[in-house]
């Protein structure tokens, strides 16, 4: 699980290899990941954007940027959260995925929430520690 909290926003993000949304001899390997969105401040806030990095272990990289998350845009009070599950695709055996998200406060100011580094790893892949 990866976590990290900015301006009183925490991120979580928990990671799953699909074993069976997988096909590792046509290169082809899914992850979920489930994002818990929880306001630890005081003020009402709203998620308006995303934007994703994401990297397969061959260096290649893909952004994903777009309104929201899986179709909404969560207004969260102080004291509340949000969860939803997306997923990625990966031609590599393993990768890396961060983000940010967009978030508008009470009174209309735009801020940037940093969604931490994650790694997608499958059980294809053998790491090896120098």
């Amino acid at each position: 699980m990866y976590s990290e909290t900015t301006r009183s926003i925490k991120i979580t993000v928990e990671p799953t290899f699909l074993e069976d949304q997988s096909a590792p001899d046509e290169f082809h390997y899914f992850w979920a990941y489930q994002v818990t969105i929880e306001n630890l401040g005081a003020d009402t806030v709203q998620l308006l954007r995303r934007h994703w990095c994401i990297t397969d272990s061959d260096g290649n990289t893909h952004e994903v940027r777009g309104d929201g998350v899986v179709g909404e845009q969560p207004v969260l009070e102080p004291g509340q959260r949000f969860e939803y599950t997306s997923g990625t695709p990966l031609s590599t055996p393993s990768g890396i995925m961060f983000g940010s998200y967009q978030m508008v406060d009470d009174v209309g100011a735009p801020f940037d929430v940093t969604v931490p580094a994650f790694s997608l790893d499958s059980p294809h892949f053998r790491a090896v520690l120098n």
